[in-house]
């Protein structure tokens, strides 16, 4: 059993709990979100002691260096003295600089950081509500073409962070965002070789930058992008996806619906999901890299049948965000 100083206070961590479960079970309030290591949310520096090396795990070196770990990943072999993630250069503030409704339930949040923002397009920041309430929102704008950032929000029912900036947070306020993050990004590499794209609902934000991305920095192998949803209501960005078709040959946009209509025909969208026109699309899938964005059992579904199909997991990239509430 290791005992976690926190405050001042010393709370027991005892196995097979990590820190992040142990504080919280005894009453501390601890940011967090998918609690996997991916959204790092719950990033918390060590002030004494050592945090085992998978708690750093795909952590910036600078970060590493300073001592920051992620407490859902953390199982301590010894004793701790950490504090809240919250040091200087994780946070910086933006100004809202625009709104727009892309279909009924998700909004485009426009931000000009105030200092300057390194990202890669697809990658991830967090957006802070409060000091302890924060959420996690991909980016789907390219440094190279914007001065902002653009972030997909979907309302969630109830949802404390969704709801704050769906219905109360106002151009020309100014907010808290973390520092990106993420592995869910093109690298001008392989350039002939298929790029396959998929997501639903909000999970085109990261795959609306990264398509950019890479059809900017010449990719000129196929490069299909499969968007989805139940209804035809819950698409949007149709037409700057299609315009963006008519520039490129070699892109391919695919909407996909689960109903069917003389909208749905008008638009050329698909009936089913994204993952059976992919698979309808094509027979293997050894050559390609597939970016996976959205519902989470969609991401575990595509993710091990692509696999099975001929892709390397090294070739599988996803960022899948469970539902927290938010």
């Amino acid at each position: 059993m290791a005992m976690i100083e926190l405050g001042g206070k010393v709370y027991e961590c005892a196995p097979p709990h990590s820190v992040l479960e142990a504080l919280t079970a005894q009453g501390e309030a601890i940011p967090s979100g998918c609690r996997a290591g991916v959204c790092q949310s719950c990033l918390m520096r060590c002030l004494k002691g050592t945090p085992p090396a998978k708690s750093q795990e795909g952590l910036k070196t600078s970060l590493v260096q300073q001592g920051y770990f992620l407490a859902c990943r953390c199982y301590p072999e010894s004793d701790l003295t950490v504090a809240l993630g919250d040091g200087p250069g994780l946070r910086q503030s933006a100004i809202v600089v625009r709104r727009e409704m892309l279909n009924r339930d998700i909004l485009a949040l426009y931000l000009r950081p105030e200092a300057p923002f390194a990202y890669r397009p697809g990658q991830f920041l967090r957006l802070h509500k409060e000091a302890n309430l924060s959420r996690c929102y991909s980016l789907a704008s390219v440094p190279e073409f914007e001065d902002t950032l653009e972030l997909h929000v979907r309302r969630i029912p109830d949802g404390r962070v969704s709801g704050w900036v769906h219905d109360t947070l106002a151009v020309g306020e100014t907010v808290e965002i973390g520092d990106s993050t993420g592995h869910c990004f093109y690298v001008p590499e392989r350039q002939d070789h298929p790029v396959l794209l998929l997501g639903t609902g909000s999970g085109l934000a990261p795959l609306y930058g990264i398509v950019r991305d890479a059809l900017a920095q010449g990719h000129h192998g196929p490069v299909w992008l499969y968007h989805g949803s139940y209804a035809l209501e819950g698409l949007y960005r149709q037409a700057a996806l299609q315009e963006l078709a008519r520039r490129y040959p070699n892109f391919h946009y695919v909407p996909c619906v689960d109903q069917t209509g003389a909208a749905a025909e008008a638009l050329g969208a698909r009936t089913g999901t994204v993952l059976g026109a992919l698979v309808a699309d094509h027979g293997g899938f050894s050559k390609a890299r597939v970016f996976l964005c959205g519902n989470p059992d969609m991401v575990k579904d595509a993710r091990l049948k692509i696999f099975l199909g001929g892709a390397s997991m090294a070739d599988i990239f996803a960022d899948p965000f469970l539902p927290s509430g938010s």
